[in-house]
C-alpha cells in the first residue's frame, strides 16, 4: 500500500468514527450533514419523526429551515408550528400561498378531486361540497345510516366480543365501521366492511388500499423526488404498492360509478340523499368526463370523510381507556341528558341533544388536538413574503406546519398542553370555550377549512355515546400505542383492547 493510500484511508476512517460519533450523541437531533442535509436524521429517527420534529420546532421557537440533500426538490423548506405564521399562511395572505408545481404529482391519487385544485376551481368545488353536506335530507340520511349501522352491527359486535371475551383490535373495527357510513353516504347502501354476520371479519382489499396509498404519499415528502419517480418507473417499494393500491381503488370504486351512471344520472329523485348522483350531476353541469370526475371526487370524500372520523375515534378511545376520570364524566353526563332506556338512547341522538355534552366535546377536542386527523399540512410560495415571525419566504419556497407539533406547544395551550384534560375547553358558565381554528388547527383553517367538520364531529358523537354507554374499553397490558408514520395520523399496531359490558 503506498503512502497516499495509507494517509487516504485513515483520513476517511477517522472521519468516518467522528461522523458515527456525532449521530451516536445526536441521533434524535436533526443534524445537517454537507451535501445531504438532515435527511439521514430523518431516515433513522422515522418512527418517531412527529415527536422528534416537535422537538426541533421547541428548540427553535416554533419554527426553522429543515435543509435536505443538496439539488434536490427538498433541499430546503420552512417548518412551523407558530400560529401566527399558520394564521397568516392561511388567511392573512392566503393567495400568496398554493399548493406548488409538484403538489398535484405527488397526490396524483385524487386526481381532478378539490384537494388538488386550486383558484376558481378549488372556489367552485367547495361550494359544490358546502351545498350538499348543508342539506337538511342529506343531515337525516346521515344520522339515520349511522343508527342503523351502530343497532344492526356495532354494538352487537362489541356484545358478542365482550361475552366471549375477545381480544379485538378496535382501530380494525372502527375503520370498517366509518368505511360503510361513508360508502353508505356516497352511494346509498352497505359496502358491508362490517358485516352482519361477526363471526367473519375478511380482509378488505380497497379498505387495505387506502393505508398502503396514505405510506406511499407521505414517503413522496421525505425522499427525494428523483429518487421516488425512479422507484414509480422500477415498479418498486412503495411506489409498486401505493401504486397497486391505488389500481385496486380505482377498478372498486369505477364499478359502483359506472353502475350508477348507467342507471341515469339525470333520473335521480330529488329525494335521495346519498351524493353521488349530485355529483354525476355537477360532472354533467361543467362538462367533465362523468366517470372520472366522479371517481375523483368519490376518492377525496372517501379520504376525508372516512380517515378523519376514523383516526379521531381511535385516539379517542384510547385516551378515554387510560383516563378513567374522564371517563365516568361522561359517562354521568350522558345520563343527565338522555333517557336510560337503553333502546331510547341511540333513536335521541340528535344534533340538539348533542350540542347539551359539553364535557364529551371537549374531550373530543383534546383528542383531536394532541392526535390530529393529518398530522402535518403543507402550501408553496408565490412571492416573496415575510412570515410574523420574521422568518423569509423566496418564491416557491415549500411551507410545513405541523398539526402535530401545535397541539404540542406551550405557547398555546400551557405548560400542561401534553395532558389530556377536557376541561381547557370549558368556561366558568359550564360553555364551551371557542379557540381559534388556526391553534386548534385539526380542521386546518383559513378559507380551506374543512367543509365537513360538523358532519364529521356529528359521527364521532354518536359513535363515542353508543358504545360508551353500553361498553368499557380496555386497552390489552403491554399493547404499544404509537403514532404510524403516514399521510393519515392512525396507530401503527393497531388498537388491541378488551371490551366490558358496562353496569349503568
Amino acid at each position: 500500500m503506498s503512502l497516499f493510500e495509507y494517509i487516504t484511508l485513515s483520513l476517511v476512517a477517522i472521519l468516518f468514527v467522528i461522523f458515527y460519533n456525532i449521530w451516536r450523541h445526536n441521533k434524535n437531533v436533526l443534524q445537517n450533514w454537507p451535501i445531504i442535509g438532515m435527511l439521514p436524521s430523518v431516515l433513522l429517527n422515522q418512527s418517531n419523526i412527529h415527536d422528534l420534529l416537535t422537538l426541533r420546532l421547541k428548540r427553535y421557537g416554533g419554527t426553522f429551515d429543515f435543509k435536505g440533500p443538496w439539488f434536490t426538490n427538498i433541499a430546503s423548506f420552512i417548518i412551523t408550528s407558530d400560529p401566527m405564521n399558520v394564521h397568516h399562511i392561511t388567511s392573512k395572505n392566503f393567495s400568496n400561498y398554493g399548493k406548488g408545481s409538484d403538489f398535484r404529482e405527488i397526490f396524483e391519487v385524487f386526481g381532478d378531486g378539490i384537494f388538488n385544485l386550486e383558484s376558481n376551481e378549488w372556489k367552485q368545488e367547495r361550494e359544490m361540497f358546502h351545498s350538499m353536506l348543508k342539506r337538511k335530507g342529506f343531515k337525516i340520511f346521515l344520522q339515520q345510516n349511522i343508527q342503523k349501522k351502530l343497532e344492526n352491527c356495532l354494538l352487537p359486535f362489541l356484545d358478542h366480543a365482550s361475552k366471549d371475551v375477545l381480544i379485538i383490535d378496535l382501530q380494525d373495527i372502527l375503520g370498517r365501521f366509518t368505511f360503510d357510513i361513508a360508502f353508505n353516504s356516497i352511494f346509498g347502501f352497505d359496502s358491508n366492511c362490517l358485516p352482519y354476520n361477526f363471526n367473519e371479519l375478511p380482509e378488505i382489499s380497497y379498505v387495505k388500499a387506502i393505508s398502503e396509498i396514505e405510506d406511499m404519499l407521505f414517503s413522496r415528502h421525505y425522499i427525494p423526488k428523483c429518487i421516488w419517480k425512479l422507484q414509480k418507473w422500477l415498479n418498486i417499494g412503495l411506489e409498486k404498492k401505493g401504486k397497486v393500491a391505488q389500481e385496486n381503488l380505482y377498478q372498486f370504486l369505477y364499478k359502483y360509478c359506472t353502475a350508477t351512471y348507467y342507471k341515469g344520472a339525470d333520473d335521480v329523485d330529488d329525494s335521495d340523499s346519498s351524493l353521488l348522483k349530485e355529483v354525476m350531476k355537477e360532472g354533467l353541469r361543467k362538462g367533465k368526463m362523468v366517470e372520472r370526475y366522479t371517481r375523483d371526487t368519490v376518492v377525496n370524500i372517501m379520504f376525508a370523510g372516512n380517515g378523519a372520523v376514523t383516526s379521531g375515534l381511535n385516539w379517542f378511545f384510547w385516551l378515554i381507556s387510560t383516563h378513567p376520570i374522564v371517563e365516568a364524566k361522561i359517562i354521568q353526563e350522558i345520563k343527565d341528558n338522555f333517557p336510560t332506556q337503553e333502546e331510547n338512547l341511540i333513536n335521541n341522538l340528535n344534533v340538539e341533544k348533542l350540542d347539551k355534552l359539553v364535557y364529551l366535546h371537549g374531550a373530543i377536542c383534546e383528542a383531536l388536538r394532541l392526535y390530529p386527523p393529518l398530522p402535518y399540512e403543507h402550501k408553496c410560495a408565490i412571492k416573496p413574503d415575510i412570515l410574523p415571525s420574521g422568518d423569509h419566504v423566496k418564491p416557491n419556497t415549500k411551507l410545513i406546519y405541523s398539526l402535530y407539533a401545535m397541539g404540542r406547544m406551550e405557547q398555546i395551550w400551557g405548560e400542561d398542553c401534553l395532558e389530556f384534560k377536557p376541561e381547557r375547553w370549558i368556561s366558568d358558565r359550564g360553555q364551551i370555550i371557542h379557540v381559534p381554528s388556526y391553534k386548534f388547527i385539526s380542521f386546518n383553517a383559513g378559507p380551506r377549512k374543512c367543509v365537513g367538520k360538523d358532519i364529521s364531529l356529528v359521527q364521532i358523537k354518536m359513535i363515542a355515546i353508543a358504545m360508551l354507554w353500553k361498553f368499557q374499553i380496555q386497552v390489552v397490558e403491554g399493547h404499544s400505542v404509537t403514532p404510524r408514520v403516514a399521510v393519515g395520523l392512525s396507530m401503527k399496531l393497531g388498537l388491541k383492547v378488551k371490551v366490558n359490558k358496562r353496569s349503568i
